[in-house]
C-alpha cells in the first residue's frame, strides 16, 4: 500500500497538534522567568520561539488562502491580524498563545483534510515578508509549513529542557499505524 502525499500532509498536521499541545503542557510547568528569559534562541525565550511559530502559521495559512480551492476551509484565518514580522508577540502570555494555537491547528487539520491530490501540484502565488514575488508548488510549501513548525518546536523544546522540564517523547511514530503488509 502507497501512502500518498495527501495523507501525509494529514498526519502531519495531526501531528502538529499533538506537538504543540505538548509544548504548551511543558512551557506551563516554567518559571515565568524560564518562559521569557532571552536565551539566545532565533527568536530569543521560549514564549518568543513559540510565539514565532504562531507567526509563521498564521502568515502561510493567508498566503495558502489565496489558492481558490483551499480559500473556504481557510475563511477563519481571516479573523488574524497579518503580523507585522517574524519576531511579533502575538500573545505575552503562555494561556493565550494556547488559546490561539489550539484554534490554528484545528484550521491546518481542517484545511489538509479538505485539499485533494490534485491540488498539491498547484501552484501559488504570493509576496514573501520583503514583498517580492514568489509563485511555488503548494506541496512544496505546505511541506515547509510543516518543517517550520518541527523545527522552532525543537529549538522550544531544547530550551524547555535546559529549564529542567522533561518534554517527553517527541517522535512521529506514534501517530504512524501499524502496517500489515
Amino acid at each position: 500500500m502507497t501512502v500518498s502525499m495527501l495523507d501525509q500532509f494529514k498526519l502531519f498536521a495531526r501531528y502538529n497538534r499533538l506537538m504543540n499541545r505538548r509544548i504548551l503542557e511543558a512551557a506551563a510547568r516554567l518559571t515565568q522567568d524560564d518562559l521569557t528569559r532571552d536565551r539566545g534562541a532565533f527568536f530569543g525565550s521560549v514564549l518568543g520561539t513559540l510565539n514565532h511559530v504562531l507567526v509563521g502559521d498564521i502568515i502561510w495559512l493567508k498566503r495558502f488562502a489565496m489558492h481558490p480551492p483551499s480559500r473556504k476551509a481557510l475563511e477563519p484565518i481571516d479573523a488574524f491580524a497579518q503580523p507585522a514580522s517574524l519576531d511579533a508577540i502575538i500573545c505575552a502570555d503562555l494561556e493565550g498563545l494556547a488559546t490561539q494555537r489550539a484554534v490554528i491547528d484545528d484550521i491546518i487539520i481542517d484545511w489538509v483534510a479538505g485539499l485533494v491530490e490534485s491540488d498539491l501540484g498547484d501552484c501559488l502565488a504570493y509576496s514573501n515578508m520583503a514583498g517580492e514575488s514568489q509563485n511555488k508548488q503548494l506541496a512544496s510549501l505546505i511541506s515547509h509549513l510543516f518543517l517550520h513548525q518541527v523545527h522552532h518546536r525543537g529549538q522550544a523544546t531544547t530550551l524547555i529542557f535546559r529549564s529542567g522540564v522533561d518534554f517527553g517523547d517527541t517522535d512521529l511514530l506514534e501517530l504512524i499505524d501499524d502496517f500489515a503488509g
